[in-house]
């Protein structure tokens, strides 16, 4: 088996694994992988923005922006309300940020996107762990 023929196998199975969990993650799991794929898609845009290779870097910039849109449109503003709104403000603002960085070339402001979207996310999953302490035993 080829090189070729082996990476075309793990890309299948890798996307493959992703439809399978998408379709099996309750909501809050599916904000979660949001969150991680934005957060992956952005430290690889690091890793292009310093090798210097424009293109990866802003197709990888691209992506996380298309994510937190996702993120943004995923806000529910009637249940959420003020939360709701700051939270896409900042989705907002991470996005003008990943623009700057991409313009630029600017590996702080990845970094600096990327931590907002880490304490997001921390907060996001001790939602998930408070839930879950609170359901009754079986």
């Amino acid at each position: 088996m080829s090189f070729a023929n082996v990476r075309s196998a793990l890309n299948e199975y890798s996307q493959t694994a992703v439809r399978t969990g998408i379709e099996s993650a309750s909501p809050h799991r599916l904000i979660q992988m949001l969150m991680e794929g934005a957060l992956a898609k952005i430290a690889v845009a690091k890793g292009h923005m310093e090798r210097a290779e424009i293109r990866e870097k802003g197709e990888q910039i691209g992506c996380a922006i298309s994510i937190l849109e996702g993120l943004k449109a995923s806000l529910d503003h009637d249940k959420g309300g003020e939360i709701a709104r700051n939270l896409e403000d900042l989705y907002m603002y991470m996005e003008r940020r990943l623009i700057e960085a991409n313009r630029g070339n600017d590996t702080s402001l990845l970094d600096e996107v990327s931590d907002l979207l880490k304490q997001i996310k921390e907060a996001w999953e001790a939602i998930a762990e408070h839930a879950a302490s609170q359901e009754p035993a079986a």
